[in-house]
């Protein structure tokens, strides 16, 4: 047999043994085919088989199983962070302790008790001119605990369209206005006292009206408020009278007539005060003593 000029020879064919590997025949002509030699099919490998389909089982078509549920994959842990102090509100709501009826003071017998420098609720009675306005304030400004005055009349007078002036004629709506005013101050005391701030209210009381006068006080207060009685001589409440201006001062008629009926408290049982010849800061000062008495024993009202 021969070959083209120049062709390599096949390697020797051993028996039961297929061509040598690597060798294919036909692969080592660079050019055309030599004529007369015999061409075969190419040996061409067949191409790797397509997957099936999804679902296809090799059977019957039927229903695509679902696929397996594949678990969530694990997310790595939340980093922990100190929790952050709330910031404080400076200027949100201060809770206040409620005010309720004020108590007795209790004050054992053998200690001497300072009034100046203890909680107190004070109702300083007397008629116009006496001096309750001023002493009462003095009162509160040089005492060493915190002090609130409250006074009647300047409540009532906070109506001002439809004011009712006792002046004028004590009446039906004199009377609502007065007791609307006792109430309010009565709840301002109550009020104080339970926040640790003491309180002198001013009020012309008369001994003749209980209800209207101390039975309301008690109520609205407490059985611990302390009321003492400011009564100059009329000639020294004549003349206080004559250097007021406005509604606050009253004819002369008026002041004597209310100052004797405030003279129905000499023998009540309470303190009486009478400071026709004191000024108003040792008005204050006789105000302590009184006062430090009657939390040792106080009155009976």
């Amino acid at each position: 047999m021969q070959h083209a000029v120049g062709s390599e020879l096949p390697p020797p064919h051993q028996p039961g043994q297929g061509p040598a590997a690597g060798w294919a025949p036909a692969a080592h002509h660079p050019g055309p085919p030599h004529p007369g030699a015999h061409q075969g099919p190419a040996l061409v490998p067949p191409p790797p088989p397509s997957p099936p389909a999804a679902g296809f089982t090799g059977t019957s078509p039927g229903p695509v199983p679902p696929a397996p549920a594949q678990p969530p994959a694990p997310q790595p842990p939340a980093p922990q962070h100190p929790p952050v102090p709330p910031v404080p509100d400076t200027t949100g709501h201060v809770p206040l302790p409620p005010g309720g009826p004020v108590a007795v003071p209790s004050v054992p017998p053998a200690a001497a008790p300072d009034a100046s420098a203890t909680t107190l609720a004070v109702l300083l009675i007397g008629p116009a001119g006496a001096g309750k306005t001023s002493v009462a304030k003095y009162w509160a400004d040089h005492r060493r605990v915190p002090t609130a005055h409250i006074s009647l009349d300047d409540v009532r007078e906070w109506v001002r369209s439809g004011f009712a002036d006792p002046q004028s004629g004590w009446n039906d709506h004199s009377e609502a206005q007065y007791r609307l005013a006792r109430r309010t101050c009565g709840f301002a005391a109550r009020n104080f006292l339970a926040n640790g701030i003491s309180c002198i209210l001013d009020d012309a009381v008369f001994p003749d009206r209980p209800v209207v006068g101390l039975g309301g006080w008690k109520r609205h207060v407490g059985p611990g408020l302390l009321p003492v009685v400011l009564l100059p001589g009329l000639d020294i409440v004549l003349e206080r009278n004559a250097e007021r201006s406005g509604n606050r001062r009253l004819t002369d008629e008026e002041v004597a007539r209310i100052h004797g009926r405030m003279a129905g408290w000499y023998g009540s049982g309470l303190p009486i005060i009478d400071n026709s010849q004191l000024d108003v800061p040792s008005t204050a000062r006789v105000l302590d003593d009184v006062l430090a008495r009657a939390m040792t024993s106080p009155p009976s009202w």
